[in-house]
């Protein structure tokens, strides 16, 4: 089942709990674009091989590219995030838990952000939805195990996978191109940057942007009372807006994730920041494959601490490592329990 932009338009005027959901949900794709997208373009911003604008206008495209092509060929993660949880058979309190967990998201993420702090909104979006869910249905009830599952594969793949993939990337390079002329070599990790820079932007489509797709046509389906939805198509005109919107948040508040993660936590050559991509591309490009939910940014930050340990554990800041850490680890219980309270109280309102 789709959604042609005339039917949502139309919906959208005749649902003012809609235009709020659908707000909403848009609030959650611009702080995607603060604290999670930056991470595709950290490093060939921090290496200076790419000035912000044109890194941010690349990532925005390549955002797009990601969505279009793996949906297309995998949608698999897109419907793992729409089944995670059961709101009950009711649409419009449904809707209302739905606006609670996005709310809950949009909270978490613009604290992270005001401190410097990568968080995953992979994972924000889930322990929110969670815990909205936990509310409505009083219980476990309306979690889907099996889903949630894939969701810890894909945790333990991110953070396991990218440190690993850094550090033996990192060595690989620099055993192959080790007596090499450094001018050139320059030259050669610049433009592999930028096209690493692009991987990784795609990569992050073909992942975060599947997962807020999904939860606007969920909202979509719910505020039509459409409750039996179990697959759909992805309309083109959603994933042009969410990969501009996307975009917009990058180019508002990125930076402050780019410095923290780039520039204070590991001080990067363009060999190495090449290196970082490459591991990253392959460990998202694996766990989209099989349809697996993995957090961008633990995979690119971790990558980024495998090449910078790959160079002396001294090379890395790791009281940045620790901050990060401890906001990873607070995501599930501190997103989930503003989601559940969220639920509640909205409830109560409305």
């Amino acid at each position: 089942m789709s959604v042609s932009l005339s039917d949502f338009l139309h919906s959208l005027w005749s649902s003012k709990l809609l235009a709020f959901t659908a707000l909403l949900t848009l609030g959650v794709v611009v702080v995607n674009g603060w604290t999670d997208a930056p991470n595709a373009i950290v490093t060939c911003i921090s290496t200076r091989s790419m000035k912000p604008r044109a890194a941010i206008i690349m990532a925005a495209v390549f955002n797009f590219l990601g969505v279009l092509v793996m949906t297309a060929f995998n949608s698999t993660v897109a419907q793992t995030i729409y089944k995670m949880v059961d709101f009950g058979e009711e649409a419009y309190i449904a809707l209302i838990a739905q606006c609670a967990a996005l709310f809950a998201i949009v909270l978490w993420a613009t604290a992270a952000w005001w401190f410097g702090i990568p968080t995953s909104e992979s994972h924000a979006l889930i322990a929110g939805i969670s815990g909205a869910a936990l509310a409505v249905q009083g219980g476990v009830s309306g979690i889907n195990p099996a889903e949630w599952r894939k969701v810890l594969y894909g945790l333990g793949l991110s953070t396991t996978m990218g440190f690993s993939l850094g550090w033996l990337v990192v060595k690989v390079v620099n055993g192959i191109f080790r007596g090499s002329d450094q001018r050139e070599m320059l030259e050669v990790f610049k433009k592999a940057q930028i096209a690493g820079a692009a991987g990784m932007a795609f990569m992050h489509g073909a992942q975060d942007g599947q997962k807020f797709i999904a939860l606007f046509m969920l909202g979509i389906f719910l505020a039509q009372e459409q409750m039996n939805v179990t697959r759909f198509h992805v309309p083109l005109w959603l994933m042009i807006l969410c990969s501009i919107v996307m975009g917009l948040g990058t180019s508002i508040g990125g930076m402050r994730i780019i410095k923290s993660v780039g520039m204070d936590m590991v001080k990067l050559d363009k060999a190495q920041g090449f290196s970082a991509d490459l591991a990253a591309i392959v460990c998202l490009l694996m766990a989209s494959m099989a349809g697996i939910p993995v957090s961008t940014t633990h995979t690119k930050t971790t990558a980024i601490m495998g090449v910078g340990a790959a160079k002396g554990f001294s090379s890395v800041n790791w009281r940045i490592v620790r901050d990060m850490v401890l906001a990873w680890v607070l995501t599930f219980p501190g997103c989930g329990l503003i989601g559940y309270f969220m639920a509640k109280i909205f409830l109560g309102l409305f």
